[in-house]
């Protein structure tokens, strides 16, 4: 293609010089606003246009190909996903391909928040075009070089072969020719029975990095002249430093200093000291030295009996509507058969194995930070924001994460650590202890639910269900607009019961509290799912009906996609079977695109103890990519869920959460867990999430088969399983 020289300066020059000829690149422009597919470039034309290239798949003159994840690895498998959709397109050997995590940039790469299940869901299409397009400006390469048609020529393992003739090109030979043509306006991608990797269980790439110890982590991040540093932050949100002795804190050899550090948290500001030294040790051991009183006046010294019976007394008020039909409240007023039950879910710490860091460099100019990171464009943004920067002089680099579950995409713990390096004018590291990071919140919300329905025979009338919790969005505002509905009141719920329930009527009581919260893995349908499927259980026994056909006739039969995965659930787990001195529960989920049904079998455990026996759980993402790695998220969201229902939760006392470690915040252990067997359904959908949808389920299917074991309804978490 032709380039105008007039929009190429000497910078662009040297740019263009460098990534044309030496390599086959292929990026995109996204700008941020598109809502269509992002246009995919050349380094050449992004020039020409004066537009910085997003770097997704490069082939160099070696034949080494390297594709950049621009969304975080934290476990989930984006590190494997990502690679394995562009190289189906791009036909080479997974095994051969190097990948790099990308900067954080939303102006090149679009959203890379890891949450939501979003990164295949999101970026799917794309992924696939740039291997696509690749492929076939090598192939038109050799067919130029050989004097043949592009038709007579095919791509494989990273040659690009001659039908007719046999004859051979390597990637690396034709990456300077392919790098000069014009990008194809269209490419034809293959069909899903013609693919050879996507929908393989293929071994994940960062498997080696991480099994013999090279993968880094934040944790693992050094730089000449790093210095480390722990804060003593306020063990309550809001609290202020009244009084401060830190001189046996300084006289710790190795303390190179002690500061005072504010860091936004919303629309609130969090107080505390920091204390640097030569190694983080050091600095935990001065830390422990400190003398500081804080100031709490005017704060809320609420426990957790107090946020509760909050919560249940919100319950009479009318709340804010999400979603209604009909007229539920009237209907329910009048109802001959009505049911009403109370739900309670409790308030959790997000406890990654890998507690909070951040490595920051602030300059005059410049802000550099390492770690791992969740959302690295969020992050990137803020920090210009506040540090009133241009986005291209904050730098953003990920690492791999150890666990995330929507806590490491948050902005607080990256600020902190740019307002030390800012203050002590050198390159700091800020590790948050396991007590910072279970203590220090934010925490997913405890949440409390008034269910009510009326019955007409053996189907459901009116339904209306309230939930009273903190709404996280009213946190982001100093003066929040109390009027502002909870828009995940309905998050977990299937779908087609809208239309199967004349009136119902969705409503959320925003209840206030001082406890900092946030997203938690699966956010609200993590709590509103053990309400509404729990809830279902109840009202199919009042209708005198089997669970799984009350919920179908609650389905208009042209929702295909439902009845297969609810025949799925049943067919793979015997549930027409059920034997008599057995528990069976049943529920589902849908959310982040995705539908999940889940079977628990139970039996009796000494005189008042359960026995989780085996979990089924059948998952339908739409299209997607990896089995292995969808029944490894599904395996750790029951795993999570299990936790959350029957071990841990986070309690407070006068403000203060009083969970401190393990010790108390204990895990799931491996005698804990059950067996899970894991279908995934095959269809054309759209792909759909993986890493949260499958934990919503499982606490109202466990409860729902205990009160089939033993007749006892569980409507609190979590619960004792070796008391019921």
């Amino acid at each position: 293609m032709n380039t105008d020289s007039k929009k190429i300066s000497r910078r662009n020059f040297l740019r263009l010089s460098g990534m044309t000829g030496a390599s086959l690149t292929i990026g995109f422009y996204l700008p941020a606003l598109a809502k269509d597919l992002p246009a995919l470039l050349t380094p050449e034309e992004a020039v020409a246009q004066g537009i910085e290239l997003t770097a997704w798949v490069t082939i160099d003159k070696s034949g080494k190909v390297t594709i950049y994840s621009h969304r975080a690895e934290m476990g989930q498998g984006a590190y494997q996903t990502i690679p394995q959709i562009v190289a189906e397109e791009l036909e080479v050997d997974l095994n051969k391909i190097a990948v790099e995590f990308a900067q954080g940039s939303q102006t090149k790469y679009g959203s890379q928040i890891t949450g939501g299940s979003s990164t295949v869901r999101g970026g799917f299409k794309s992924m696939l075009r740039a291997g696509a397009t690749a492929r076939e400006m090598l192939i038109a390469a050799a067919a130029a070089g050989w004097n043949v048609q592009t038709a007579e020529c095919y791509a494989e393992n990273g040659t690009v072969i001659h039908r007719s003739t046999g004859r051979k090109a390597g990637y690396g030979d034709l990456v300077e020719a392919a790098s000069r043509l014009p990008l194809p306006k269209e490419v034809k991608l293959k069909e899903r029975k013609d693919y050879k990797l996507i929908g393989k269980p293929l071994p994940r790439l960062d498997n080696p990095a991480k099994i013999n110890g090279s993968a880094v982590f934040g944790i693992d991040k050094t730089l000449p002249g790093l210095l480390y540093a722990v804060v003593e932050r306020s063990p309550r949100f809001h609290g202020k430093i009244k009084t401060l002795d830190d001189k046996k804190a300084r006289a710790v050899k190795g303390v190179k200093d002690i500061i005072r550090v504010e860091m936004p948290v919303f629309a609130a500001t969090r107080h505390g000291v920091a204390v640097i030294a030569d190694n983080f040790w050091t600095a935990q051991k001065a830390r422990k030295l400190l003398s500081i009183e804080w100031d709490d006046s005017g704060i809320e010294l609420m426990g957790t009996e107090q946020l509760f019976a909050r919560m249940h007394s919100d319950l009479a008020k009318p709340g804010l509507t999400q979603k209604a039909q009909g007229d539920a409240g009237r209907i329910l007023g009048n109802a001959e058969k009505k049911l009403e039950a109370v739900y309670e879910t409790p308030y959790e710490s997000h406890s990654a194995m890998e507690p909070l860091n951040c490595t920051a460099h602030y300059t005059d100019d410049r802000i550099e930070v390492w770690g791992p990171i969740q959302g690295p464009d969020w992050i990137q943004q803020d920090l210009a924001t506040k540090y009133k920067l241009p986005m291209e002089k904050v730098i953003v680099n990920m690492t791999f994460l150890g666990g995330g579950f929507g806590r490491k995409a948050f902005t607080d713990y990256t600020y902190e650590a740019v307002a030390i390096s800012k203050a002590i004018k050198a390159p700091v590291q800020v590790i948050w202890t396991r007590e910072d990071d279970m203590t220090q919140g934010p925490f997913r919300p405890g949440a409390v639910y008034g269910c009510q329905a009326s019955l007409i025979g053996d189907r459901v009338n009116a339904l209306q269900i309230k939930l009273a919790a903190q709404n996280m969005d009213h946190q982001w505002a100093p003066v929040p607009d109390k009027l502002d509905y909870n828009r995940s009141t309905t998050e977990g719920l299937l779908e087609p019961y809208f239309a199967g329930i004349p009136h119902y009527r969705f409503a959320d009581i925003p209840t206030e509290s001082p406890i900092p919260v946030m997203w938690w893995r699966s956010v609200y349908s993590s709590t509103n799912s053990f309400a509404f499927e729990s809830f279902w259980d109840e009202m199919a026994l009042a209708a005198g009906k089997d669970p799984v056909e009350f919920r179908k006739s609650h389905i208009s039969p042209d929702h295909e996609r439902y009845y297969a995965l609810l025949d799925r659930i049943v067919t793979m787990s015997g549930w027409s079977k059920r034997g008599k001195n057995e528990g069976w529960g049943i529920a589902f989920a849908e959310c982040f695109g995705s539908i999940v049904g889940e079977v628990v079998k139970v039996s009796k455990k000494g005189e008042n103890g359960i026995s989780i026996d085996k979990v089924y759980a059948a998952v339908d993402c739409g299209w997607y990519v990896n089995p292995d790695i969808i029944r490894a998220q599904v395996e750790g969201s029951i795993v999570m869920a299990l936790g959350a229902a029957t071990i841990h939760a986070t309690n407070f006392m006068e403000g203060k959460a009083v969970e401190t470690n393990f010790h108390q915040y204990r895990m799931p252990r491996i005698q804990d867990i059950p067996p899970v067997e894991v279908e995934i359904m095959d269809n054309e959908e759209k792909p759909g999430g993986v890493g949260e949808p499958s934990l919503p389920p499982f606490a109202p299917a466990l409860c729902n088969a205990i009160f089939d074991l033993t007749g006892k309804r569980i409507r609190k978490l979590p619960f004792n399983i070796n008391n019921v």
